[in-house]
Order: C-alpha cells, then structure tokens, then sequence
C-alpha cells in the first residue's frame, strides 16, 4: 500500500508544490529589505522573517518520498515535525502513518495565515485524523509530549533545531530517524545543532544526504 499513489493525496500535493514555485517572487520583492536589515546588523534569518509568512519554502518531491521511505521502513506510528509551513512534508509523514497502520503526526507553526491553509490542505487531501498541528511557539507546544516518538522532522527556524531535539530526545525510541533540511543555505547557523548529532557518537549515528539544500540524517542510537 502507497498512499502517495491515491489520487486525492497526490493531486493535493502536486498543487502545493506547483504553487510553491512562486517563492521566487517572494524572494526577490523581500531581497531589498532583506539586505538592508543586514546592512543594519541584522542575520539573515532575522531579516527575512517578516518577509517569510507568505513563502512555502517546501521540500522537494524527492526529499518528500524519501521521508515517506524512511517513515515506513521504520514503521513509525508517531512522528513530530518542527515547521509546517502550509503543510506539504506533513502530508509525506502522514501518508507513512497511515500506511504503517495508523498514528498521528504532530506538528507545529507560529504563522496564522499558514495554519489556515495548513489545515485546509490536510483537509483537502483527507488526512484530519492523521495531523494535529499545534499552534505558537515549538518549544513551548511540544515540550509535554511524553509518548515514545519514532521519528522527527526539523524543518523550521534553525536555531531552534537543536533546543527542539534535546526537547524531545528522552521520548525517541531506540533507532528513532530524526532528520534536519537545510544543511547547504545554513551549515552556520545549523553548526551547533550537526555538532551534537556527528559528535556524540554513543547517541546518534548521522550522514549528510545529498538531497535538496542537503538532508542530515540522524538515528537516535
């Protein structure tokens, strides 16, 4: 079984990626303010966020069935994603969910406008029961989650990636997958988070996977 095959959840998806190809534009009428909150001191992740509630900036359709792979092959029946956006990777993460035989997929966004439309997708693809979308702040909404977690999904503000997996960390299951995006644009900014996950080898085992702007992959060990 492929849930990705069914045409409801597949039509659905090949939307939201055809009309996240208008990122573009948002970069570039958000590039001007963005240089100058720069040029006043600001980092880049600082100066873009007024700029990025409209942006979708998904995963790619590759890095989606890769997530979806790794979900099945470890069966995993509960998974936590830091960052929906309008909510394409959740999709990815809930159609394993259902294949693997039912869970739910907890994930999170401070953005109004885009938890709207986060929710009016999932609802449009069929997957109500499968997503609970917790709104505000993550380190606040995920800090009682206490149910063992198969697998975590990091795909929001990049300082916050490493916070949010020591969060979670004492409820991973023992091989748990825990995957970053966004290696490339931001190895910087994401240094502390690949530190802790390439250099605590007793803990996790991790790779860098050539996919998008780069996947880091993680197994809690």
């Amino acid at each position: 079984m492929n849930s990705l095959e069914d045409p409801r959840i597949a039509n659905t998806i090949e939307t939201l990626h055809r009309r996240a190809r208008q990122d573009r534009v948002v970069f570039a009428r958000a590039l001007p303010g963005v240089i100058g909150g720069m040029l006043r001191g600001k980092g880049f992740m600082e100066a873009a966020k007024p700029y990025l509630k409209d942006a979708y900036i998904p995963i790619d359709k590759a890095q989606g069935r890769v997530l979806y792979q790794i979900a099945r092959s470890r069966g995993a029946r509960r998974i936590v994603e830091f960052g929906a956006s309008f909510g394409i990777s959740a999709m990815y993460l809930a159609a394993a969910v259902r294949d693997n035989g039912g869970g739910k997929v907890i994930t999170t966004e401070m953005e109004p406008n885009k938890i709207a439309s986060a929710r009016a997708n999932w609802a449009e693809a069929g997957f109500d029961r499968e997503i609970e979308l917790r709104e505000g702040d993550a380190l606040q909404t995920l800090r009682d989650i206490k149910e063992p977690i198969d697998l975590v999904f990091l795909d929001g503000w990049k300082e916050a990636n490493l916070p949010i997996l020591r969060l979670l960390e004492p409820a991973l299951t023992p091989g748990a997958s825990i995957l970053c995006d966004d290696i490339k644009p931001f190895r910087k900014t994401l240094k502390p988070y690949l530190d802790y996950v390439r250099g605590n080898p007793r803990r996790f085992v991790s790779v860098e996977l050539p996919l998008g702007d780069g996947l880091e992959f993680s197994v809690f060990v």
